[in-house]
């Protein structure tokens, strides 16, 4: 049978084999349990993988199993992993590099064929949950009989669709007739697309996708205890979350209508994999195991040998080796230590910024505003906001306590004098931003570092009237400041190493993303926003209607519609970035009036009472009437393309990053472009744009990672 894998044999000439060690146990009544540990010989920082010869050896050790079964040597089988962690599924950088269908086809049935040897032994099978399970970590257990985990598990998830990819090992079959559909749909396609969200040991549990659940001091003393009784009989499994009758026949349509609804007003229908999910979770209602697994089988293959995946791959090695290596970062040991934070500001964003760095930080955090009325409502508010992290179990009565003693407000910026960390908050003005900083500067020492939060004005020119210029840094957070990773750390002229490492250490210890990048209009981020933004707004002032506008961008497979973003934003910041980047570079943005008189209305679509999007409202396509050529949206589309690749290719050139890939970076994580487009530039790539704008690519034409 190993011959049908042939295929698979040149991937795994290098790979790191999760062994699979046998021991055998003493149960009740002479009894015996043949225990196989998986285990690749590496410490704790090296997860078990599956790769192709892991699966085979561990194929071979169930078939000698079987075989002892079969002659009463042992009564039964069970799995668990090295100390802290089970399986981390299958190897990414391998199955990157798998070069067509026929062996990504071949991938999928070898991971049926040897885990799928856990239910055919003649005896009962168990898998001891002990650490970390992911994707083919979660498939090995859902393919055995009986589970346990501990409780003190730190992530299992089938993460799978985030990747651009679908659980093709079982899991998209097994799981829905295991725990029910509508906890399938959670764990196969709404938690990946939360941002690749991980259960718990206690969450796994409670969903039904373990049968038991210890404590992590006698966790596998407990199961083999527990795996005796489920063979002795004395201890009934009930599985509560097993779908029934009804839930077959009614339930399960109706989850998978609401859940294909749901992705689509929410992805829309470029990606793939979750609706290639979505179709596999829906026939498992009334498919056998067998027609289920050759489903996966054909699934996986088609999402392997397609693109998606491999721009996912490109995504997923940015945010996990590039973000951490930041490019152009100095030697962190020139950053100074940051033992109290100034906030210049007591509005909404500067509210923000104090509570990420109290939390984050655990230092002093004094807050200003132009008078003692506005202070104080800035530290209430942050006060209410710690408060409201207690309620949700967040933050104990202790730490909340200390989190709010260490927030105060002043007026008088001489309370700032011990500050080694100074941000400004206050709306973008250029003069108004240049006074603070010169006032406050007269307080500070002369090691403090200053920051500005500024989305679109030069930080060059905001410190122009200090005296100290070289310890000036842009460190431009984006909305809601909790929840979004990324900060674009900007570097003028002057800003000498010691500001630029404070800012990228302070930026890890805020548990945030940085990518350095030049003082230029609109930095990363906003610039290219700008250009979509204003390839929208110059289709409709030149007679485009706005839903040929939106159609145009829906292949990109953004998180929404430029004018859903500009409501977003706000039309009146919205018009502000576009007059930004038309004074800087007229001759490639465009300016529009009609957009600031969008402004002034205040909206483009009518909502419903839920403020749900019911269409683009006649009043806002009163005030941009009049424009006489009109594109479609496939022109539009091309347009936009092409214009991304140029102003992407000049950014380059100016040096306002490193690399493509961290312009990427900064698209994925501050701007929500998906992971199975890999950023921009791998989709510009691929859709012919940057051959047609500067006669190359931005990349290799088979992308396979980023070092």
């Amino acid at each position: 049978m190993t011959e049908q894998f042939a295929l698979l044999a040149d991937l795994s000439t290098d790979e790191v084999i999760t062994h699979s060690f046998v021991r055998d146990v003493p149960l009740s009544q002479g009894r015996t349990l043949a225990l196989i540990t998986l285990d690749n010989g590496k410490d704790h920082t090296r997860p078990n993988t599956l790769g192709p010869a892991t699966l085979l050896e561990f194929a071979k050790v169930l078939d000698e199993q079987k075989r002892r079964a079969s002659a009463g040597e042992i009564h039964g089988v069970a799995v668990t992993g090295k100390p802290f962690i089970f399986a981390a599924g299958a190897d990414l950088s391998k199955v990157s590099e798998i070069p067509d269908r026929e062996t990504g086809k071949q991938m999928a049935q070898l991971g049926h064929w040897s885990l799928g040897k856990l239910s055919d032994l003649g005896v009962p099978s168990f898998v001891f949950i002990n650490g970390l399970a992911l994707g083919g970590g979660v498939e090995v257990p859902l393919n055995a009989d009986y589970r346990t985990i501990d409780s003190s598990v730190p992530a299992l998830a089938l993460p799978e669709v985030f990747l651009g990819l679908i659980p093709g090992w079982g899991g998209a079959w097994l799981l829905p007739n295991l725990i029910g559909i509508e906890n399938a749909l959670k764990v196969v396609i709404e938690n990946p697309l939360k941002n690749n969200r991980m259960l718990k040991g206690p969450e796994a549990f409670e969903l039904g996708i373990a049968d038991a659940m210890f404590g992590p001091a006698n966790f596998l003393e407990h199961s083999i205890r527990w795996a005796d009784g489920v063979i002795a009989g004395t201890t009934k499994v009930k599985r509560p979350n097993e779908p029934g009758k009804i839930e077959r026949t009614v339930k399960w349509d109706v989850a998978i209508g609401i859940a294909e609804k749901m992705l689509s007003n929410r992805i829309g229908r470029v990606a793939k994999s979750p609706y290639a999910a979505l179709a596999l979770l829906k026939a498992a209602k009334n498919t056998d195991k067998k027609a289920g697994f050759e489903a996966e089988d054909n699934a996986l293959a088609d999402m392997i040998s397609g693109d998606q995946f491999q721009a996912s791959i490109y995504a997923f090695n940015l945010v996990q080796k590039r973000a951490k290596r930041p490019a152009g970062a100095p030697d962190k040991e020139l950053a100074r230590k940051v033992t109290k934070v100034g906030v210049i500001g007591a509005g909404l964003m500067a509210r923000q910024f104090a509570l990420l760095f109290v939390r984050r930080l655990q230092v002093p955090v004094v807050i200003t505003d132009l008078d003692q009325t506005a202070t104080d409502a800035g530290v209430t508010a942050i006060h209410h906001e710690i408060d409201k992290l207690h309620e949700k179990g967040r933050l104990s009565s202790d730490d909340t306590n200390r989190l709010k003693a260490l927030v105060t407000g002043t007026t008088n910026k001489a309370d700032f004098a011990d500050c080694d960390w100074v941000i400004e908050a206050i709306f973008e003005e250029l003069g108004a931003k240049q006074s603070v900083f010169a006032e406050v500067e007269q307080h500070i020492s002369d090691e403090a570092i200053l920051a500005t939060n500024t989305s679109s004005l030069s930080v060059e020119q905001i410190g122009s009237q200090l005296k100290h210029p070289e310890r000036l840094v842009g460190f431009h957070f984006f909305n809601p400041v909790a929840v979004m990773p990324l900060i674009e750390v900007v570097k003028t002229p002057h800003t000498n190493d010691e500001t630029l490492s404070t800012a990228m250490v302070t930026a890890k210890n805020l548990r945030k993303n940085a990518v350095i990048t030049t003082d230029t209009p609109g930095f990363v981020v906003n610039r290219i926003l700008a250009k979509v933004l204003g390839e929208a707004m110059h289709a409709v002032d030149t007679g485009t209607p706005f839903e040929v506008v939106e159609e145009s961008t829906r292949p990109f497979g953004l998180p929404m519609t430029p004018f859903e973003l500009l409501e977003l934003v706000g039309l009146k910041v919205g018009a502000h970035v576009l007059d930004t980047h038309h004074a800087a570079f007229p001759e490639r943005f465009f300016e529009s009036e009609n957009l600031h008189k969008l402004a002034e209305l205040g909206f483009i679509f009518d909502r419903d009472s839920k403020g749900k999007a019911k269409g683009v409202s006649k009043k806002a396509v009163e005030i941009v009437k009049g424009g006489n050529s009109p594109m479609t949206a496939q022109e539009l589309q091309i347009r936009i393309e092409d214009g991304l690749a140029d102003e992407i290719h000049r950014m380059l050139e100016d040096n306002v990053v490193a690399a493509a890939e961290d312009i990427d970076l900064c698209l994925i994580l501050g701007a929500g472009y998906p992971f199975q487009m890999g950023g921009v530039t791998p989709y510009l790539d691929r859709a012919g744009a940057s051959d047609r704008a500067f006669g190359t690519t931005f990349h290799d034409p088979q992308i396979r990672g980023v070092q």
